[in-house]
C-alpha cells in the first residue's frame, strides 16, 4: 500500500515536471528569432567598443559623454533589434525566458554551423552565458 501510493506521488510529480517544461520550452521561432537578435547585438557592441570605444581610447568619460554614450547604444540596440521585430524592453523581457531553454537554443545552434561560431565569439560576461554579470544581450 505504501509503495503503491509512493509511485502514485513520484508518478503525478515527474508528469507535472513534463508539463511545466513543455510549457516553458520556447518555440523554435523564438528561439531563432532571439539567438539570431543575441548575435547582431553582440556583434554590435563589441565592434562599438572595439579600440577604446567612442568615449576616447582608456579615458574615463565624463557624465555627459556617458549619457551620450548611453543614448547613442540606445538608438543602435533599437534599430538591430527592430529587424528581429524586437525593441529593446521586449528583449530585454523576454530573452531570459527564450535563453533558460539551453537545449533548444543548443539543437539551433547546431543546425546553424555557421551561426554557432559567432554566437560563440561573443564574450560570455556580457552576453548573459556563463555567468548573469552580464545586461544580457
Amino acid at each position: 500500500m505504501v509503495m503503491n501510493l509512493k509511485r502514485c506521488i513520484i508518478g503525478i510529480s515527474l508528469g507535472g515536471l513534463l508539463i511545466a517544461n513543455a510549457c516553458f520550452a520556447a518555440e523554435p521561432a523564438e528561439v531563432e528569432k532571439f539567438v539570431n537578435a543575441r548575435i547582431e547585438v553582440g556583434e554590435m557592441m563589441m565592434n562599438y567598443f572595439q579600440g577604446g570605444g567612442p568615449a576616447g581610447g582608456g579615458q574615463q568619460p565624463s557624465p555627459e559623454q556617458m549619457r551620450n554614450l548611453g543614448a547613442d547604444i540606445q538608438a543602435k540596440l533599437g534599430k538591430v533589434l527592430a529587424k528581429h521585430d524586437l525593441t529593446v524592453e521586449e528583449y530585454r523581457k523576454r530573452s531570459p525566458e527564450v535563453f533558460a531553454d539551453e537545449a533548444a537554443v543548443k539543437a539551433y545552434l547546431n543546425e546553424h554551423p555557421d551561426l554557432k561560431q559567432r554566437y560563440e565569439a561573443l564574450p560570455l560576461d556580457r552576453m548573459g552565458r556563463g555567468g548573469s554579470t552580464g545586461r544580457g544581450y
